[in-house]
C-alpha cells in the first residue's frame, strides 16, 4: 500500500512536470525523491524536485513548486495537504482516512502481512556458522547464527527459496588434533600418563566425549589408538553438542554439508584436475599455486603445500563448485572478520570452476565483545574458560541475545552488554518491545475479564485518527521494509523498526484510554491494537525472538 501511494505521488508530480516541459532525457520519474521530514509538523513527505529542476527550467524553485501545485490532484495522491516551503521544498500530508485501511489489511492477512512471492524464482544457498566440530560455539559464532537465521526467515517471507546450510569442517588437521585430544583424555580416565597435542583441544567438552567413549568401549582402545574411530566418534558427539546449542538459540539448518563427503565422492580430486587442465595452476618451491591474482586477488594462493597436504582453499573451491552444481541462483556466505581477505580468492575460484563470481556474495561479521558494567569479560565465571554461546544463553536467555546480535549492522563491531540484557525494565530494548506485545495482550485480557466481547471493526468513525497516525505510518512501512531488508541483507533495520513501533504503541497507550464505556470507540481502538500486535509478533519472529503475552517488571 505504501509503495502504491508513493508511486501515485511520483506519477502525479511527473505528469505535472511533463506538462510544464521541465522533463529532460536525463530526468526519470525515480529522480523524484520522497523523504520523511524529521519534523512531523512539515507533513509526511517532502521532495526537493523543484530545486533539482531550477537550472533546467531557468526559474526559481519556489516558482516551479507553485506551478507543480497548480497541476496536481491531491485526491489522486491520497493527500490532504501540499505546501511549499522556502527555498522550494514541497511538503505533503497523507490522508489518514485512506491510510486507516492498512489496519483492515493486517487484521485480514494476519502473520502473512508483508509476505510476497516476488522472489520465488530465486533459489539461495545461505551458509552461516560453519564452525569446526572441535568444541563449543563462541560469541562470534552466535552473531553469525543470529544474523544468518534471521536473514533466512526474512528472505523466505518475500518469496526466496532459501537453503540454510552449515558446512561441517570434518576432514582437516583440526579433526585429527581433536581425535588425539580425546584419546589422551581417554587415557587420563584410566589413570595413565597423557599429553594433549601441541595444537590439541583442552575444553571440558573433550573430557565429556572421552567419558562417552569410555562408557561405550571400556578399555578396548586404550593401547590401540584408532585414529579413524576417534575422529568419527568425536566429530559426531561434538557436532551433536553444536546442534543442540544452536537449537536452544532457535537456529536450525536444512543441510549439514560434510567436508569429508567431498573427498569420498572425489569432488576435490575432480576440481584439482579441472584447475590444472584449465591452466590455472603452477608449481613453485615444491608447492602447487593457484593463479587467483588473475582475478583481482592481491596474490596467488597455495592449494597444495610442499609436503603434499592440501590447504583449506582447495576443498573450499570443491565445496563451492558443489553448491553451483545444485542449481542455486545465488550463494551467500556469512564469514568471520578474519576471512575478509578471503573474498577475492573465493570469487576467483568460482570463476575458475566455470561459475560467475557475481553469483556469490560474502557477508563479513565484525568482532563481538562481551561487557559487564563497562568492563570487557573474556572468561566465563563458571568455567574459567573462554565465554561460549551456551554460557551466554544460560546467563541471559536466547531472546535478548538474538535481539542484541542483530541490532547492529553486521559490518560494525559490537558489545554485548550482559547487565543491560538482564534488566527487566524499559532500558532494555528487548524487554521494551516484548512488553509492547504483552501490554496489548493484557488489554484484551482485561476487556474479556469485564465480560465484554471484542468485535473487529472495518471503519473508524469513533477513533481519534490523528493520535493513531504515527502507528499507522509505521504499519504501512512494514512490507516495504521487509523487502528492502531481504534484498540488501540489512537485518539490523528490523529491530530498529520493532523498537519504533513499540515506542509508538507505548506513547499511544499513555495518551489514549483504550477501554471506555463507548463500545464502538473501544472496539475500534482494539482493532487498531490487534493490527499492531500482529506486526510486532511477526517482526519478532523474523529475528527469532518470542512474543510473550505476559511479562513481569522488577
Amino acid at each position: 500500500m505504501l509503495n502504491k501511494i508513493e508511486n501515485e505521488i511520483r506519477n502525479e508530480i511527473y505528469k505535472a512536470l511533463v506538462e510544464l516541459n521541465y522533463v529532460t532525457d536525463d530526468f526519470k520519474i525515480q529522480d523524484i525523491i520522497l523523504e520523511n521530514p524529521k519534523d512531523a509538523s512539515f507533513g509526511d513527505y517532502a521532495t526537493n524536485v523543484a530545486m533539482k529542476l531550477a537550472k533546467v527550467a531557468h526559474k526559481s524553485p519556489m516558482m516551479i513548486a507553485s506551478e507543480i501545485k497548480e497541476r496536481v490532484n491531491l485526491k489522486q495522491m491520497h493527500l490532504t495537504n501540499f505546501e511549499i516551503a522556502s527555498p522550494g521544498f514541497i511538503n505533503m500530508t497523507l490522508d489518514i482516512d485512506y491510510l486507516m485501511d492498512i489496519v483492515n489489511i493486517i487484521n485480514r492477512e494476519g502473520s502473512s502481512f508483508g509476505s510476497s512471492n516476488k522472489h520465488n524464482a530465486e533459489s539461495i544457498c545461505l551458509e552461516y556458522v560453519s564452525a569446526n566440530p572441535t568444541g563449543f560455539l563462541h560469541v562470534g559464532h552466535g552473531r553469525g547464527a543470529a544474523y544468518g537465521d534471521s536473514l533466512a526467515r526474512i528472505m523466505k517471507k518475500v518469496g526466496y527459496k532459501v537453503n540454510r546450510e552449515h558446512y561441517v569442517n570434518d576432514a582437516g588437521n583440526q579433526i585429527t588434533n581433536m581425535a588425539k585430544s580425546v584419546y589422551e583424555r581417554y587415557k587420563e580416565l584410566y589413570g595413565l600418563d597423557y599429553e594433549i597435542p601441541e595444537d590439541g583441544y583442552h575444553g571440558k567438552e573433550i573430557i565429556e566425549v572421552a567419558k562417552q567413549f569410555k562408557d561405550l568401549y571400556q578399555d578396548k582402545y586404550l593401547n590401540n589408538f584408532d585414529l579413524a574411530l576417534f575422529r568419527q566418534f568425536g566429530t559426531e558427539k561434538l557436532l551433536n553438542n553444536l546442534k543442540k546449542d544452536l537449537k536452544s538459540f532457535n537456529v536450525e539448518f536444512d543441510t549439514w554439508f560434510s567436508e569429508t563427503s567431498l573427498y569420498q565422492t572425489k569432488q576435490v580430486e575432480k576440481v584439482l584436475n579441472l584447475l590444472k587442465e584449465k591452466g590455472y595452476t603452477y608449481t613453485k618451491d615444491g608447492a602447487l599455486w593457484l593463479k587467483t591474482s588473475n582475478y583481482n586477488d592481491e596474490k596467488d594462493r597455495v592449494i597444495i603445500k610442499s609436503d603434499g597436504s592440501y590447504t583449506y582453499l582447495l576443498p573450499d573451491i570443491a565445496y563451492h563448485a558443489n553448491k553451483l552444481s545444485r542449481g542455486y541462483s545465488h550463494l551467500i556466505d556469512i564469514l568471520g572478520a578474519d576471512h575478509h581477505g578471503y573474498i577475492d580468492r573465493l570469487k576467483a575460484a568460482v570463476e575458475m570452476v566455470g561459475g560467475d563470481s557475481n553469483l556469490i556474495d560474502v557477508e563479513i561479521l565484525q568482532m563481538v565483545r562481551v561487557v559487564e558494567n563497562g568492563i570487557e569479560i573474556k572468561m566465563s565465571k563458571r568455567s574459567g574458560k573462554a565465554i561460549t554461546l551456551i554460557d551466554l544463553i544460560e546467563d541471559v536467555g536466547s531472546d535478548p541475545l538474538r535481539y542484541f546480535y542483530v541490532d547492529k549492522a553486521l559490518s560494525t563491531h559490537m558489545d554485548l552488554d550482559l547487565a543491560l540484557m538482564k534488566q527487566r525494565t524499559n532500558e532494555n530494548p528487548v524487554y521494551y518491545v516484548q512488553y509492547a506485545h504483552a501490554r496489548i495482550c493484557g488489554i484484551f485480557e482485561k476487556y474479556q475479564s469485564l465480560g465484554k466481547e471484542f468485535k473487529l471493526c472495518s471503519s473508524f468513525d469513533h477513533l481519534d485518527k490523528n493520535k493513531a497516525k504515527s502507528i499507522i505510518l509505521k504499519l504501512l512501512k512494514f512490507p516495504t521494509l521487509i523487502e528492502e531488508i531481504a534484498v540488501k541483507r540489512l537485518v539490523h533495520k528490523l529491530p530498529h523498526y520493532i523498537y519504533e513501533l513499540a515506542s509508538d504503541l507505548h506513547a499511544y497507550y499513555n495518551d489514549e484510554k483504550v477501554l471506555t464505556d463507548d463500545v464502538d470507540a473501544t472496539n475500534e481502538k482494539l482493532t487498531l491494537l490487534n493490527a499492531v500486535r500482529i506486526v510486532l509478533k511477526e517482526s519478532l519472529n523474523l529475528i527469532g525472538v518470542s512474543s510473550p503475552e505476559r511479562m513481569e517488571q522488577k
